[in-house]
């Protein structure tokens, strides 16, 4: 050899670009003897005894017919080793009805051999109105008959066509379906159909050598060998029928920008500084490589098409046998993607094909930041937008779901959830979940391997099992690092303890420290100080468990007044309302913000706006989130307005106790009433003072009733006498709402939660658990209820700018002791006091009807506040309620003294 010669070829790269000697020698000698039988049909002289020559050889080759290009039996061929061969197709056309019946039959049979392999033959040809560039191809190729051909044959051959039109369309589907866009469901299908289609093209193989070698082979006997086979590729054709007409072209994902938006891109555009409008905006101007189309049929979609066939058809054995075995060959990569997912934690999904979706952009840095539950409730979620708390089968179109098909109304692709995973599907996400979380913690979750290497079907029962097994597991080891390694109980018992205020000496030694920087507005009031305030009130004299976490205790001043806020809430139906509807927290914020002008016009003093706030790491800040923190704050808001104003009224008290309260009126003044220009006049055993300021309150008002006194009692012991009625009633109304809201509601709440912590089994009855504890704290504390909330709200302000009035009523006391005080500082001192008392007397009637309607329709745990209520009743004998306030203000008076808690 010479230099520079190129070598020749290896014997094994040739085999794989040309045929083998034996594969070339088959060919030519089928090849061969088709020629032969055919020129022998050619030369039967005709009836005019002239004899038929064959021009085979002036006819286009088999390579070159266009019909052909895409055949199976195309590439059989070389290329090179092409013979003249007579023409097919629409190119010879010769009558039938000349020919004996055998002749027919075997120039029918020969052509069925193509047609069955999708190949135009002589006598069947495609049809007219078939142009292979403009028709469906998942329609298969439709055939017409000769219509010379004798009518005895006519039947069995027009039984067999469809098997042609099957095999077109199946091949057509496994082409297209293979393609990456359509996952790894429909690849695993198409691959099982590839299958079965191999046994098929096995047995044309058996035909054809039958044809060829058989005297005896007759289209009874093709159509005997085919007959099963056809209903095996009608059932098959029924199915890609179905998978390729389910896609609904007229529902793309760029219909309705506003409400197909996916949420986790718009959160994605936000994040990298990018506003909804403005990236809209850019992409109408950018012409986009790639138009929105509607999604694929692929996923979980093919799998509930493929169950549906199975069960449509359960009365076939055939379909039944064929449809289960596709459906467990189709579900193969679905349910290797379902273990890796509640076994480890991680979602490998390529294709969008599983019913879990996972959202890239939020990640543990953010919880780091911002303690919120949205990678709880965000970071993986279910395609089809159902959540374990909403259940369910029915689907509301939210933004990142996407619409339903049109027909049949099924979720497209992923979020369609397979009929047999319906039950499990909450389950499945949930399993995921927790494994997900503990290896943020940076622990490894480890794999089984035994149950790495058993295989399940999506029919078979073995694979429910292993679901409810991982997800127990999964259940199990978050629940103990949650309660052991993140000390969940002690967090919550200090929660309780700041919040629910348990033990309130450190809050009691807050108010008195900080009291000059809480008379200033929110705005101008400083947090730092407020926060080193609390620091020093917290660390002194605690000891045990009093000093755990409480360096996670901060300061925080909120946005809105404390009954406006759960107003706003209320009337949006959120936390635990009236209402059926859940409307998130941030978007009573950005109301809230909207209505911020109004309230910059009445400053909020500190003291309203004063709250807590609690610090948690991951992973208890999915337990311990920002909804939950929420409730806790507004429930320690109620509490702190309840003890300010309790300390008030109790300040007012001690206040009262000086000497022009005290000190008994020497002189016998006789009673001289205001002018009879002003708006009241001081009460008197026959009269009763006739204006109403606030509201329209009920005559038989108690302030109004006659208070039994002597008649050398004068003017100011009677309005002395009013003032410490009026006070006692409001520090009793007070003590009694404070001490229901924390021996009645908080406290049995709280040993309930404890028990059923006790015995929890799952992360899902923990977090369900202690929400439903905040939820039915909240309800009994009567802070859901808008028509109780008014009515509470309007008396407990009363109570608090009455205990306001304590310096201007002390300076009217000593006026009137010492005889300085004009008839017109007479006057509104009588009108202030009476306004006091018929707006108290007014709004505590309609709060105690309130109380009473709830307490017997749907609160019952309102019925002891209603007893303890039962003092204040109107039908109550005025000297019994004096005696009885009396009696308890004493009690309370004494307990102050010795240092009791109150």
């Amino acid at each position: 050899m010479e230099p520079f010669t190129p070598r020749t070829q290896t014997g094994a790269r040739k085999k794989n670009i040309t045929l083998s000697h034996k594969e070339y020698s088959k060919i030519t000698g089928t090849i061969a003897s088709v020629r032969r039988t055919r020129l022998e049909h050619d030369n039967v002289p005709s009836r005019n005894g002239s004899a038929r020559v064959s021009s085979s050889y002036d006819e286009p080759s088999f390579i070159a017919e266009t019909s052909f290009v895409r055949a199976p039996l195309n590439s059989r061929v070389s290329s090179g080793t092409a013979m003249p061969k007579l023409s097919k197709g629409k190119g010879r056309e010769d009558s039938l009805d000349q020919l004996p019946i055998d002749i027919q039959e075997a120039l029918i049979l020969e052509d069925l051999l193509y047609i069955l392999m999708g190949i135009e033959g002589n006598y069947i040809t495609f049809h007219p109105d078939y142009f292979p560039e403009e028709e469906d191809p998942l329609q298969g190729v439709r055939f017409v008959i000769s219509p010379t051909l004798d009518s005895s044959l006519r039947d069995l051959v027009e039984r067999i066509l469809p098997l042609g039109t099957y095999y077109t369309a199946v091949s057509s589907f496994i082409e297209q379906r293979s393609h990456l866009d359509f996952g790894l469901v429909n690849h695993a299908l198409c691959a099982s159909i590839r299958d079965m289609l191999k046994d098929y093209q096995t047995l044309l193989s058996q035909l054809e050598h039958a044809f060829n070698t058989s005297p005896s082979f007759s289209l009874q006997k093709l159509w005997f060998y085919v007959h099963p086979t056809i209903h095996t590729l009608s059932l098959i054709y029924s199915l890609i029928t179905d998978l390729a007409f389910a896609d609904d072209t007229s529902a793309s994902l760029s219909g309705s920008s506003s409400d197909t938006s996916d949420a986790e891109e718009e959160a994605r555009n936000e994040a990298l500084g990018i506003p909804s409008s403005k990236l809209k905006a850019v992409l109408s101007e950018t012409p986009l490589s790639q138009s929105s189309s509607s999604i694929p049929v692929k996923g979980g979609e093919v799998l509930a098409i493929i169950y549906e066939k199975q069960q449509s058809m359960s009365g076939d054995p055939t379909a039944s046998m064929l449809y289960g075995t596709l459906l467990r060959a189709a579900g193969k990569p679905y349910v290797a993607m379902l273990r890796g997912w509640v076994m480890t934690g991680r979602l490998v999904d390529p294709y969008e094909e599983l019913l879990v979706k996972e959202s890239k952009f939020i990640n543990r840095g953010i919880l780091e930041m911002d303690y919120t539950d949205e990678y709880w409730e965000r970071r993986y979620t279910l395609r089809d937008g159902s959540t374990p708390s909403s259940g369910g089968k029915g689907h509301a179109h939210k933004a990142g779901i996407p619409a339903p098909r049109s027909a049949g109304g099924r979720l497209p692709g992923g979020a369609c959830v397979p009929p047999l995973l319906e039950d499990w599907k909450h389950k499945i996400l949930l399993a995921g979940k927790y494994l997900n979380v503990i290896r943020e913690c940076g622990i490894e979750v480890g794999r089984d391997q035994d149950k790495e290497e058993e295989e399940f079907g999506m029919d078979d029962e073995r694979l429910y099992t292993f679901l409810e097994s991982a997800y127990a597991h999964a259940n199990q080891t978050l629940l103990q690092l949650l309660l052991r390694t993140g000390e969940l109980i002690p967090r919550l018992r200090s929660l309780k303890r700041y919040f629910f205020l348990s033990q309130s000496f450190f809050l009691t030694h807050l108010l008195d420290l900080s009291h000059n920087e809480l008379r200033k507005t929110a705005k101008s009031a400083s947090i730092v100080k407020l926060q080193s305030l609390l620091e020093l009130t917290l660390n002194t004299d605690v000891q045990g468990e009093d000093t755990m976490f409480r360096e996670d205790v901060k300061v925080v001043m909120a946005s809105s007044g404390l009954y406006e806020w759960l107003m706003k809430i209320i009337g949006t139906g959120g936390i635990g309302s009236e209402s059926s509807g859940r409307v998130p927290e941030q978007e009573i914020e950005d109301k809230v913000g909207r209505e911020k002008e109004k309230d910059d016009k009445k400053q909020m003093l500190a003291l309203d706006a004063l709250s807590l706030d609690y610090n948690v790491k991951f992973p208890l800040s999915l337990v311990i989130s920002r909804k939950t923190i929420l409730r806790y704050q507004l429930i320690f808001r109620f509490l702190l307005h309840l003890k300010h104003v309790e300390q008030s009224l109790s300040t007012m008290w001690v206040e009262q106790k000086s000497a022009p309260w005290r000190k008994p009126v020497t002189k016998t003044t006789p009673s001289r009433p205001p002018s009879s220009a002003s708006r009241s006049r001081p009460p008197s055993s026959a009269s009763r003072p006739p204006s109403r300021p606030f509201s329209s309150p009920n005559p038989s008002n108690p302030a109004e009733v006659p208070i039994p006194t002597g008649p050398e009692q004068t003017e100011f012991e009677k309005w002395r006498l009013r003032v410490f009625l009026l006070r006692a009633r409001m520090l009793s109304f007070v003590q009694q709402i404070l001490s229901f809201a924390t021996f009645e509601v908080l406290e049995p709440n709280w040993r309930l939660l404890e028990q059923k912590l006790d015995r929890v089994r799952t992360v899902d009855e923990l977090l369900r658990d202690h929400l439903d504890f905040l939820d039915t704290c909240l309800k009994e504390c009567m802070l859901t209820s808008a028509k109780l909330l008014k009515a509470y709200s309007k008396l407990i302000v009363t109570c608090a700018t009455f205990a306001l009035y304590a310096a201007p009523y002390t300076k009217s006391a000593n006026q009137a002791m010492m005889e300085t005080e004009t008839p017109e500082g007479q006057r509104r001192r009588w009108e202030y006091q009476v306004k006091f008392e018929t707006n108290f007397d007014h709004w505590f009637k309609v709060f105690l009807d309130c109380v009473q309607f709830y307490a017997s329709s749907e609160n019952g745990s309102l019925l002891p506040l209603v007893v303890r209520l039962d003092l204040f009743k109107e039908d109550q004998p005025a000297l019994v309620r004096v005696e009885l306030i009396h009696c308890l203000t004493e009690m309370l008076r004494v307990s102050w003294n010795l240092g009791v808690g109150r």
